[in-house]
């Protein structure tokens, strides 16, 4: 087995303090993946960024200037709920002004943009512990260099999560950019579980309602239905931005690296239009669920206007007759009770052939 990746001299000292600022995590790869990679905690980060930036004082910080090859580079994911966090990483990081005003502006939209030497991202993820709710997703913040991987979040998220569990079990992407592109396959993988799990509700809402048992239904599909338009909403700009990036890609981004980004984004749009055609399918099922209410409801509405129908004419007769004046017709017959009964019958019956007719 490989020996770890070793530390500068000087981090040796350095061992406490890893989450003063809100540092979630921290790792240095080796650039050749000779060796697995090796935990940072800040101290450690600061002085590697530090040495980083001394080695190359033409330059002005990470990420600008890199000469060709793989250098070991770092990647550290940080807590922004933690108020040092922010104020850590534009001491030392040293990444484009562009990123530390996405922090403060607490920029959602979705964009991918090269800013001077590095880019910068802001992307949209699930909760770590996400429940089919439109809440459940928020947003990672993104600066990447060619020695520098840095990611914020306010909540924990799945994607990153699961890139976390994927580097302690020992992957060690080779760039800075190919730490990138496993992040937005992890993702990818995250969205096509979230696409089975509807796909596996909508088959069970589709045979409850051929059960002809749809009122049970409509509010989980609501609730779907308003998750993927979210989801679909937050991530669709993903790979359009992903693809004006490579059409003009940083000078220390390799070819094989700009294609991993390509053939990620191409996976990350199929996954897309899965979950379109999800929303048409959610879409289809509402309006066949929403005829079928109708079509009972009118049922029912028919049935109550038959009903005040044929009563219609045994209470105007009820009225007429249970006025208390003079001349009422029959009321010294015998037989006029019977006499009545055989009018309310008759009118009865015609208004219910009416009726019927109608609906016919």
């Amino acid at each position: 087995m490989p020996s770890p990746l070793p530390l500068p001299a000087p981090l040796a000292a350095a061992a406490h303090g890893a989450d003063a600022a809100g540092l979630i995590c921290g790792y240095l790869f080796d650039g050749e993946a000779s060796s697995p990679p090796r935990p940072l905690d800040l101290d450690e980060a600061a002085l590697w960024l530090q040495e980083v930036a001394d080695a190359r004082p033409d330059t002005g910080g990470v990420g600008k200037g890199e000469p060709a090859g793989t250098p070991p580079y770092a990647w550290l994911h940080f807590n922004l709920s933690h108020a040092q966090a922010q104020r850590w990483l534009e001491r030392h990081a040293g990444l484009p002004d562009s990123f530390y005003e996405a922090l403060r502006e607490g920029t959602h939209s979705t964009r991918i943009e090269r800013d001077d030497d590095a880019l910068v991202a802001v992307i949209n993820d699930l909760h770590f512990d996400f429940g089919f709710e439109p809440s459940d997703i928020a947003t990672l913040w993104i600066g990447v260099g060619p020695r520098l991987v840095v990611t914020a979040r306010t909540r924990p998220l799945r994607s990153v999560d699961d890139l976390r569990l994927a580097v302690r079990t020992g992957e060690a992407p080779r760039s800075t950019t190919e730490l990138l592109e496993r992040l937005m396959r992890t993702q990818a993988d995250v969205l096509v579980g979230v696409v089975r799990t509807v796909t596996g509700r909508i088959d069970a809402i589709e045979d409850a309602l051929l059960a002809r048992r749809p009122d049970a239904q409509r509010a989980r599909l609501g609730e779907m239905r308003r998750v993927l338009v979210r989801l679909q909403r937050l991530l669709a700009p993903e790979p359009a931005a992903l693809f004006r990036l490579l059409q003009r890609p940083p000078a220390w981004m390799a070819e094989a690296d700009a294609q991993g980004l390509r053939d990620a984004s191409e996976e990350f749009s199929v996954v897309l239009r899965d979950m379109h055609g999800l929303q048409e399918r959610v879409k289809l099922l509402q309006e066949e669920i929403a005829a079928s209410v109708q079509e009972d409801n009118n049922r029912s509405l028919f049935v109550l206007t038959v009903v005040t129908v044929l009563a219609l004419p045994i209470n105007i007769l009820a009225g007429l007759f249970g006025m208390n004046v003079g001349g009422i017709p029959l009321a010294e017959n015998p037989h006029g009770f019977w006499h009545l009964v055989a009018i309310v019958a008759t009118f009865t019956a015609v208004a219910a052939w009416l009726a019927f007719r109608k609906k016919k």
